[in-house]
């Protein structure tokens, strides 16, 4: 039995999530990439983007560099009017600037980080400017493949379990409702996410 397969099973037995992966049908394996540091730098390019304008704008971005590699010596020199012209905000191009900064002195290297925890990889990271918990939990998900991530602050996250389990609480009780539905979803809350991403990017009737 494959390790999507054993997930699966585990998921199901949520009848309501059960109900979203017979709809979205199986997802594919999530893959590794070993390249934290331009993970980050994607991450941080996408923050409040949809999928299109932040796929765009990440390529506009790559062009800037030879090789399409955004080097680090070279992102740390180049002219912020330049990285605005690729679609970045000021805002971003700073974060942008303190990752490959970061990488310099601290280091991100995926032998060395892959040995953390994901709580310490969180605070670790963190430690850069502009890299919030939400940006980190994306890495862990998405380049680093680990199994249970649950980004709770994330919106989409929250409107699709809402959704899904028809809640009706607000704010700080509808976070506890959450929790409380993902509970059952360890140590597997990885692939619940992504299928909840996927069950609202399909604006699916449910």
């Amino acid at each position: 039995m494959t390790k999507i397969n054993t997930q699966l099973l585990h998921l199901a037995k949520d009848k309501r999530l059960n109900k979203v992966i017979s709809e979205v049908g199986v997802l594919k394996p999530g893959k590794i990439n070993t390249d934290i540091y331009a993970s980050l730098i994607k991450a941080i390019v996408s923050q409040q983007l949809s999928v299109k304008a932040a796929d765009t704008i990440h390529k506009r971005f790559l062009t800037l560099f030879k090789n399409n590699y955004p080097d680090a010596k070279t992102v740390l020199n180049i002219d912020n009017e330049l990285l605005r012209s690729s679609g970045l905000s000021y805002q971003k191009s700073g974060y942008i600037k303190n990752i490959a900064q970061f990488s310099l002195t601290e280091g991100l290297d995926y032998n060395f980080l892959k040995k953390k925890t994901d709580t310490e990889l969180i605070e670790h990271l963190m430690k850069i400017k502009g890299v919030g918990r939400w940006t980190v939990e994306m890495l862990l998900m998405f380049s680093l493949n680990r199994k249970d991530v649950f980004p709770i602050d994330d919106l989409g996250i929250q409107n699709g379990i809402k959704k899904i389990y028809k809640l009706k609480s607000e704010k700080k009780e509808l976070i506890k409702d959450i929790q409380k539905i993902a509970e059952k979803w360890q140590p597997y809350r990885t692939l619940a996410c992504r299928y909840i991403w996927k069950f609202k990017d399909q604006k699916a009737v449910f």
